[in-house]
């Protein structure tokens, strides 16, 4: 899914979201590791009006933030959450617009203290929405690099961007193999040293070439 859908931007990306506010704030706090201290934290959300504040002592790279789904499943529709910084919340900007989409779905607001950020506000719909396009393009920029990077290879003669295990004598070699039907193809690739995939990227007729093969050694038997 792309990440620009998570923020539905076909949509009015100034519709207001939860349409209807409860005034319920609650708090999401997280330090990496367990000598950091979180009190600094927890004050500014108490001073921004949270009622609940949960709190992880993970690493922003893992999944298991228990106390983060423990935060989402207790929030309901008109609630906000509240988070010290966008840091403290999204492991990357692709993971941040993912969780504030679905907090968006089921119409929960969605606030930053340090950047100053409120999906409440117009104006905090309206940056979510310029970072979810440029994850996007960024997104669309790395797949354009990946292919271009690719197609220039194969223009040199190799395959994946790497330098190809495959050259003619190796190819002859094999061509001579696959008749017999007594050389299995993944028999053949370990024999020359490279995976069965490199056998058909440079043998495009390799399974005609097995089956032909296969015939012939059938009518063998039956005659």
């Amino acid at each position: 899914m792309k990440v620009t859908n998570a923020l539905d931007l076909s949509t009015d990306p100034l519709e207001a979201f939860p349409a209807r506010p409860t005034e319920i704030r609650i708090g999401y706090a997280r330090v990496s590791t367990l000598e950091q201290n979180l009190e600094r934290q927890i004050d500014a959300l108490t001073a921004a009006g949270c009622r609940r504040i949960f709190a992880d002592k993970k690493s922003g790279k893992t999944a298991q933030r228990p106390e983060l789904q423990a935060c989402h499943a207790f929030l309901q529709p008109g609630d906000t959450l509240v988070v010290p910084s966008l840091d403290r919340y999204g492991r990357s900007l692709a993971d941040l617009i993912s969780m504030v989409g679905d907090l968006r779905k089921r119409e929960i607001g969605f606030t930053s203290l340090h950047e100053n950020l409120d999906t409440t506000t117009p104006g905090g719909r309206l940056v979510f929405h310029v970072f979810a396009a440029l994850a996007e393009f960024i997104r669309e920029l790395i797949i354009a690099g990946t292919r271009e990077g690719l197609a220039a290879a194969r223009a040199r003669g190799r395959v994946g961007g790497r330098p190809t295990v495959m050259d003619e004598d190796k190819i002859r070699k094999a061509m001579d193999m696959l008749p017999n039907p007594e050389n299995s193809v993944t028999s053949i690739a370990k024999l020359l040293g490279v995976s069965v995939g490199t056998l058909y990227n440079h043998i495009p007729d390799l399974k005609e070439l097995r089956a032909a093969a296969a015939a012939r050694h059938l009518i063998k038997e039956t005659t």
